[in-house]
């Protein structure tokens, strides 16, 4: 079964080594996920996945491979074997001497009570054998399709709806890579833009530094240092009004996200595309225009620039002086991208619209030009290619 759990994570495309699996059999030979299948679950788990965006397939293998199994009750693993279902085994499996010898030892009731007893003096797993409870033996109770590791293994469905399954809630379902992102996961994908520095007041306990400087003076010398930040910086821009207004949701758990993820954020709001003004307040960006050419004189070039939007205009909004919608540009924005672009040459362009769907827009063309096809769709995917863009 572990076997097939390995080779099924492999075929679901999860890089999992045969160094990991062995890892795995290890701890369980060791007896970390004890009696508990879901204690084996986060075991495995931990063991065998190595990047946040495989945790759903993972869940979903683990529901197939281990399908019908469940933790037992009772912490001594004896939970109900029914009678009736060894019965029903036996009759399959059984040889004649096997019945006579069962019958020998004192029927069922008799069996039974020596099942419960091997259960209490046996501490591992067994393979093969003729008297401890395991697979592959002639004993007769592993025979009977119990497991030692304390599951019962061949039911269509759950006596006493006692498991608690983790694996089928699939808590992790929104990390699949090609699924629209949400907050969360969001947070995952934007960890991979992160640089930290100690900045600022002394604040927190240098580990290293005490144990150095204690064991060089003989008694306890604390060495604080200040807390590690993250130092990358960000100049976000978003796209607000007209076709966006189909994205507020995405963009707002977007925008929630790295506000959370980075100390160094500036973000500003644009209409269509980059021209010779911003604004920070939507509710008063007519009379608080704050001026691009102060944005790109304030900012130094160590901030890497987001674009959020779906590019989606009249060609002559990019190419030509005038051809804003909702102001007179005395010069195109195309050109003002392009100014922007160099101050600050780490950028990139996040896109809500699907991304089969971009090559019927010519202006996401224009767009992708400009930004020398650095344009992601805004699935986790999509933005953790963009991170690795940006670093």
């Amino acid at each position: 079964m572990f076997v097939d759990f390995f080779l099924e994570l492999r075929s679901a495309a999860i890089p999992v080594s045969l160094r990991e699996y062995l890892t795995l059999m290890e701890a369980m030979d060791k007896g970390l996920a004890e009696y508990s299948i879901d204690e084996f679950y986060y075991l495995s788990r931990s063991c065998l996945v190595k990047d946040e965006t495989n945790l759903d397939k993972f869940d979903r293998v683990f529901g197939h491979v281990f399908k019908g199994l469940e933790t037992p009750e009772d912490e001594d693993g004896t939970t109900e074997i029914p009678a009736e279902w060894l019965c029903k085994m036996a009759e399959k499996i059984l040889t004649d001497a096997e019945k006579a010898e069962i019958e020998a030892m004192g029927g069922w009731d008799k069996l039974m009570e020596t099942l419960a007893e091997r259960l209490a003096e046996q501490k591992k797993r067994h393979q093969g054998g003729s008297k401890w409870i395991g697979t592959a033996g002639t004993s007769p109770f592993g025979a009977f399709g119990y497991n030692p590791e304390g599951v019962r293994i061949g039911q269509n469905e759950s006596r006493n709806q006692r498991a608690v399954k983790v694996w089928d809630k699939r808590e992790f379902k929104n990390l699949d890579d090609s699924v629209e992102i949400g907050t969360r996961n969001i947070k995952v994908a934007l960890r991979r833009l992160r640089k930290f520095a100690r900045q600022g007041a002394t604040t927190e306990l240098d580990i290293d530094g005490t144990i150095n400087a204690t064991a060089k003076k003989g008694y306890l010398d604390l060495h604080m240092v200040p807390e590690r930040h993250n130092s990358v910086k960000v100049l976000l821009f978003l796209d607000v009004g007209g076709s966006m207004d189909d994205h507020v949701q995405v963009v707002e758990e977007l925008f929630s996200a790295a506000r959370g993820e980075f100390k160094h954020l500036e973000h500003f709001y644009y209409h269509n595309c980059l021209y010779d003004h911003v604004w920070r307040d939507n509710g008063t960006h007519s009379r608080d225009r704050i001026d691009t050419w102060d944005l790109l004189h304030t900012f130094g070039s160590d901030y890497k620039a987001i674009f959020v939007g779906d590019a989606s205009m009249s060609p002559y909004e990019i190419k030509i002086a005038g051809g804003a919608v909702d102001h007179w540009n005395e010069e195109a924005g195309g050109l003002w991208m392009q100014r922007l672009l160099n101050v600050y040459p780490k950028a990139v362009w996040l896109n809500p619209v699907k991304q089969h769907w971009w090559g019927d827009t010519v202006s996401i063309d224009i767009i992708r030009h400009l930004l020398n096809d650095r344009m992601y769709p805004m699935t986790l995917e999509g933005l953790d290619q963009a991170m690795r863009e940006l670093t």
